[in-house]
């Protein structure tokens, strides 16, 4: 479960990037089916103090608690998908066949090769 202020939006985002389907939505969370069978991802709707987290990690600022990772054969393809339906590329890109993104609510994602 990830928080987000657009909870709607951002489990549009990744229902988008990956092919997933929303398994429920309504004015608290949006439930994505990630299509494993137990396994799902929720957004839910943050409140008005949210801060996305700071990526690099800096001291003072929210840190991130998880980020996912998500392995593509057509990395810049996706990188430029991933862009297209609103995330943005992070300045801070550690790996050469990584790349770091923020989805709409600013929360780290990983697109490897």
């Amino acid at each position: 479960m990830i928080e987000a202020p657009d909870h709607r939006a951002v489990g549009r985002f990744y229902a988008a990037l990956r092919g997933w389907t929303v398994h429920h939505e309504d004015d608290e969370d949006c439930v994505l089916d990630v299509g494993e069978g137990v396994a799902y991802l929720t957004v839910q709707r943050a409140d008005a103090s949210y801060e996305p987290p700071a990526w690099p990690a800096e001291k003072g600022r929210q840190r991130m608690m998880l980020h996912l990772d998500f392995e593509v054969t057509d990395l810049e393809g996706e990188v430029t998908r991933a862009l297209g339906l609103g995330a943005t590329l992070a300045e801070h890109q550690p790996q050469d066949d990584v790349r770091v993104l923020l989805d709409p609510a600013g929360h780290p994602f990983c697109l490897y090769a």
